[in-house]
């Protein structure tokens, strides 16, 4: 029998929901779980200082956990490695500061405030941990087990994982989404947010939109077979 593999996917700095989660995993696997979490791990909730503090000390206690990188997670390492806050792959033009994007709220769980007008990128350098950006910096974009592809936003169909563009595994949507055809595994990601978690045959997609305030949903793999984790227990995920 396959050992189980469980997923968690954007946590948008949603600390609370983020421990519930992981009760429900540990209820359902144990507290040696494998745990993949799918990136997106700040912006637009409140908590992403203790998101990132809670999952690194996860790592550090030796939990069987491996975190990805998300596009958002991605944009905060680049603001603070050069300021930046505008990306060409933010297609509507807005930056990491605009309430939209919610970059504001992640330098505020680290006591800076800053805003488009006022980025307080010396404030933010002084502020995050080095520990924290060393941490995001090393976040790998992908987690290949067995028949299952975990990755942040989806890969470009018909590439060798080796050929894939990193642009690609943080930010499609365009050419994946509206990809029917069987890829080489059943590709579990995040990104895109949904009202719910859903199956789409080749693909899952697991962001049941926490960074907008819905629920976040935890997920258990048995081989290419899903399960999410409610209150009451498993409830099969199917095409």
């Amino acid at each position: 029998m396959t050992d189980p593999i469980y997923a968690i996917p954007d946590i948008h700095g949603q600390d609370a929901l983020l421990a519930e989660a992981l009760d429900r995993i540990e209820a359902d696997g144990g507290p040696g779980a494998r745990v993949i979490f799918l990136g997106d791990l700040v912006d637009r909730g409140p908590d992403s200082r203790a998101v990132i503090a809670r999952l690194m000390a996860g790592q550090a206690e030796g939990r069987d956990w491996i975190v990805l990188r998300g596009n958002h997670d991605q944009l905060f390492v680049d603001f603070l490695d050069h300021g930046t806050i505008h990306s060409p792959h933010i297609l509507s033009g807005k930056s990491w500061l605009h309430p939209r994007l919610g970059g504001a709220q992640t330098l505020a769980a680290y006591g800076v405030q800053a805003s488009e007008a006022a980025p307080s990128w010396a404030e933010a350098r002084a502020a995050v941990p080095q520990a924290h950006r060393d941490w995001l910096a090393r976040l790998p974009f992908w987690h290949e087990a067995a028949e299952v592809l975990f990755v942040h936003a989806g890969i470009r169909p018909g590439l060798a994982l080796g050929h894939q563009d990193p642009a690609d595994l943080l930010w499609i949507r365009d050419g994946f989404l509206d990809h029917a055809v069987p890829h080489p595994w059943l590709v579990v990601h995040g990104h895109t947010a949904l009202d719910h978690p859903a199956h789409f045959g080749n693909r899952i997609d697991l962001d049941g939109g926490a960074g907008y305030g819905r629920t976040l949903w935890p997920a258990v793999f048995e081989g290419r077979d899903c399960w999410l984790l409610s209150e009451a227990g498993r409830v099969a995920l199917t095409p």
